[in-house]
């Protein structure tokens, strides 16, 4: 369960996978967005979180393709909750790109843009193992999935 290091192909493709369209954002922002108010001890979960998730997904070989098991089932669960945030970004760059259309949920999956990388990424530590990656994603999804709540709810009043 500690995990073996070594470089991760499929860590990288999902880093990859997130990190495109989070650039892409950068540029396209929903109206009326503010990071101000973020809750500092959310931003912390969420900062320490982001910087554990990715080093655990670079530096454990255990999530490359491995012989198939039942337990390959877990890699594919990621790869499909991956393919669901991409096209969830696809719907939030094809709106208007409103607050509301950041903060939507994606087939019944709230806070979809925080939710599905953040279950993606655990899915993904269960499949090779990796408690560090468990605990990382732990980490991350407080934080993220925090602030996402902050902002849905202040968006909400």
């Amino acid at each position: 369960m500690s995990g073996h290091f070594g470089f991760s192909y499929t860590g990288l493709i999902f880093l990859i996978l997130l990190f495109i369209p989070n650039t892409i954002w950068t540029k396209r922002k929903p109206l009326g967005y503010t990071p101000e108010k973020e809750s500092k001890f959310l931003l912390l979960f969420e900062r320490a979180g982001e910087a554990l998730t990715c080093c655990c997904a670079l530096v454990f070989s255990d999530f490359n393709i491995q012989k198939w098991t039942a337990w390959s089932w877990w890699l594919i669960g990621a790869f499909i909750l991956m393919a669901m945030y991409e096209l969830w970004w696809v719907r939030y760059f094809r709106s208007g790109q409103q607050l509301s259309d950041f903060y939507s949920s994606f087939l019944f999956i709230p806070l979809a843009g925080a939710t599905l990388p953040v279950i993606a990424f655990f899915m993904l530590g269960i499949y090779g193992r990796v408690v560090w990656m468990l605990i990382a994603t732990i980490i991350l999804g407080i934080g993220h999935i925090g602030i996402h709540i902050q902002h849905k709810k202040e968006l909400d009043v």
